[in-house]
C-alpha cells in the first residue's frame, strides 16, 4: 500500500504560522509514521526543523504574502498592496503549477494555514482542502479601506472554496468559510527540562524573577533595554537579535531552542499580539504582558482571548516603549472567564487529518 502524501501549505508571514502548524503536523507524524510531508513555504528550514523532528520535504513556494513588515510591528502597506497585486495577477499560473505538483506526487490532502490559493488548489487538483486558522486575511485588509477592499473581496471568494476550516480560540467570526469546526489551542511543547536549560544558559534568578521576551520572528526594534538595569537581580531572556546587549539579558541564538522550551522557567512572557505566543502561553499556564497594536484587526481579538483567559497585563506602547516598566512591580489582572480553554487543537486536527488519509 502507498504511504499517504499530505501537502501543507503555509502562509508566508513572520514564523507564527509556521510554528503552529510545525506543531500540528508533529501530532499528525507521530500518529501516523509513515506519512510523507511536503512543506509549502518560503519560512527558513532551520526555523522548520527547530519547530519539526520528524522528516519533511520542503517546497520554498510563496502562496500569499501577508504583510509586508520591516519588524514585527512596522507594517508597509503600499508594499503589501503592491505584492497583493502580484500574487493575484499570477494566481492562475500558481495554482496550474501546483495542481501539477500534487498530481504528479499523488498527494492526498492540502492542509494551509492559511494562504487563500490552498482552497482553489486543492480543489482544481480533485482533492480536499482543509485550512486551520483563527483569523483570514480579509479580515485583515478590509478595514485597511480603499484598494484593500477589493483584495480582501477577492480572498473571501478563494476562502469560500474550503472543504472545512478547523477554527482556533482567539477567532474573528471567519464568515467566509463554508464549513468550520471549532478546536482547542494549538502550540508546541518543551523539548528540554528547565534543569538542562539552567545549566546550558547559567540561569540562576528564580523563576518569579524570569521574564521571556519575544516578539515575534522579525522582532522589535528600539526595545528599551535600559530598563533591564532597573531589575538587576532578574534574567531576561529573548530570542531578539536586535535588542542591546545588557548585563541580565540572556540572548538565545542557537536554533534547536524555541520560546516554548523557555516558558516554564519564567514568571511572565512580554510580546506583541501574536497567536502562536498566546497560545503557547495558554497552555503552559504563564501569564502574558502584551503591548497592543494598532491597524491589525487580529490584535484586538487576540487581546481580548487572553484577558479572558489568561493572567495578563496589557500595555500601550508608550509604557512599553518610553515607560519604566513599573509594570513588572505591579499585580496582574486575572482572566474574566473561569472556565478554561481547550488545548487539544493539535491532537483534534492531527485526528481528524489521520482517519482520511488511513482512508484516502
Amino acid at each position: 500500500m502507498p504511504y499517504p502524501i499530505l501537502y501543507v501549505a503555509i502562509t508566508n508571514h513572520g514564523y507564527g504560522h509556521a510554528t503552529r502548524m510545525c506543531s500540528v503536523v508533529a501530532e499528525i507524524q507521530r500518529r501516523l509514521p509513515e506519512v510523507l510531508v511536503i512543506l509549502v513555504t518560503t519560512a527558513p528550514r532551520s526555523l522548520l526543523d527547530a519547530h519539526l523532528k520528524g522528516d519533511f520535504i520542503h517546497r520554498p513556494i510563496a502562496l500569499d504574502i501577508g504583510v509586508v513588515q520591516g519588524d514585527s510591528l512596522t507594517m508597509d502597506k503600499v508594499a503589501t498592496l503592491a505584492k497583493l497585486r502580484q500574487i493575484i495577477d499570477r494566481s492562475r499560473s500558481i495554482i496550474a503549477a501546483e495542481v501539477n505538483f500534487i498530481r504528479q506526487n499523488r498527494v492526498s490532502l492540502v492542509l494551509g494555514d492559511i494562504p487563500p490559493l490552498a482552497a482553489p488548489i486543492a480543489r482544481a487538483a480533485g482533492i480536499p482542502g482543509w485550512l486551520i486558522g483563527n483569523f483570514g486575511w480579509d479580515f485583515i485588509y478590509r478595514p485597511w479601506g480603499g484598494e484593500f477592499v477589493e483584495m480582501a473581496n477577492w480572498i473571501a471568494a478563494q476562502f469560500s472554496q474550503c472543504d472545512r476550516l478547523f477554527r482556533l480560540p482567539f477567532h474573528e467570526p471567519m464568515s467566509a468559510f463554508p464549513q468550520m469546526i471549532d478546536v482547542g489551542l494549538t502550540g508546541s511543547t518543551p523539548s528540554f527540562s528547565q534543569a538542562e536549560l539552567r545549566e546550558t544558559f547559567q540561569l540562576t534568578a528564580p523563576s518569579e524573577q524570569t521574564i521571556l521576551m519575544t516578539f515575534g520572528g522579525l522582532g522589535v526594534d528600539q526595545v528599551p533595554v535600559q530598563n533591564l538595569q532597573r531589575f538587576p537581580d532578574w534574567q531576561f531572556i529573548t530570542f531578539d537579535r536586535q535588542i542591546p546587549d545588557a548585563p541580565n539579558l540572556v540572548r538565545i541564538t542557537d536554533r534547536q531552542y524555541c520560546p516554548v522550551d523557555f516558558m516554564p522557567l519564567c514568571d511572565r512572557v512580554i510580546s506583541k499580539p501574536g497567536y502562536s505566543t498566546f497560545a503557547e502561553a495558554c497552555r503552559m499556564g504563564v501569564p502574558i504582558i502584551s503591548t497592543t497594536r494598532e491597524d491589525f484587526a487580529e490584535a484586538a481579538v487576540l487581546l481580548q482571548g487572553i484577558q479572558d483567559h489568561a493572567y495578563h497585563r496589557i500595555l500601550t506602547p508608550a509604557e512599553f516603549f518610553q515607560g519604566d516598566w513599573s509594570f513588572l512591580e505591579e499585580p496582574l489582572h486575572p482572566p474574566r472567564v473561569l472556565e478554561p480553554l481547550a488545548k487539544d487543537g493539535n491532537q483534534a486536527i492531527a485526528q481528524a487529518v489521520v482517519q482520511y488519509l488511513q482512508l484516502a
